[in-house]
């Protein structure tokens, strides 16, 4: 593990912490072009970094009443059947595909952040469907992400809680850590027995990821919600751009 990939860590972690989603989509692209993971190792050791960051952020967050147990857990519970779906998908599909999927969903984040930043986020009296269904059908899309591309879908999550049940940014930002670390956990499950974990670079990124994400919640109580998903987007979007190129070029 080099002093790149500490950092790295720290800052997956500190998205996660602040943001409630958004540091998983990096951690992928961070074992793979910064620690030398191949594509699908790195989908099944990115469920790890995040799963046990998002625990860690949620009961951080826990502690300040920020998390609603009964609709995490009941968002978490709608994903199962799609992770495990999501986990047979990412066996069969090429990894260089699995790599183009993800610098796709990598922009489609970044916009989704973007949009949020300037307080486009739907009001709960706006969002088409009821909340159930509004939750049910996030949470499949999100169990299905986690399972496919190890990413915990916070930028998912997050709008959903706003827009279907109105929590505040501080609440939804700390469920969704609930969400993750749920979607996380099963996702890893469906991949039991069939993956090798390389814990020497798997252990010192979560360890870094976690100290970043408990710090992320101090900064997101110091920093404008909406100038950090600004940022964050940005850096989204110029990894994404280098996952392409490096694709390219093999």
């Amino acid at each position: 593990m080099t002093l790149l990939g500490v950092l790295l860590g720290g800052l997956i972690g500190l998205c996660l912490g602040a943001l409630g989603g958004g540091g998983s989509i990096l951690t992928v692209p961070v074992l793979v072009y910064a620690l030398g993971e191949n594509a699908r190792s790195a989908t099944t050791g990115g469920l790890v970094v995040v799963g046990v960051t998002a625990l860690c952020g949620a009961w951080s967050h826990a502690r300040a009443g920020n998390v609603r147990w009964g609709s995490g857990l009941g968002f978490g519970a709608a994903g199962i059947a799609a992770s495990y779906a999501g986990t047979a998908l990412n066996r069969s599909v090429d990894p260089t595909a699995l790599m183009l999927c993800f610098a796709a969903l990598m922009v489609v984040s970044a916009a989704a952040m973007f949009r949020r930043g300037r307080g486009a986020a739907p009001a709960p009296e706006r969002v088409g469907g009821t909340p159930v269904v509004r939750i049910v059908a996030s949470g499949l899309a999100v169990g299905f992400l986690t399972g496919f591309l190890g990413v915990g879908g916070g930028f998912v999550i997050v709008p959903a809680l706003v827009g279907a049940l109105g929590y505040e940014m501080p609440v939804a930002v700390g469920t969704s850590l609930l969400v993750i670390a749920v979607n996380s956990a099963v996702s890893l499950a469906a991949r039991a027995g069939g993956e090798t974990f390389h814990w020497k670079v798997i252990a010192p990124l979560t360890a870094a990821a976690v100290l970043g994400s408990l710090f992320g919640r101090r900064v997101s109580a110091r920093v404008p919600s909406a100038t950090l998903r600004r940022a964050f987007a940005t850096l989204t979007v110029a990894v994404a751009g280098y996952l392409v190129l490096r694709t390219a070029v093999g």
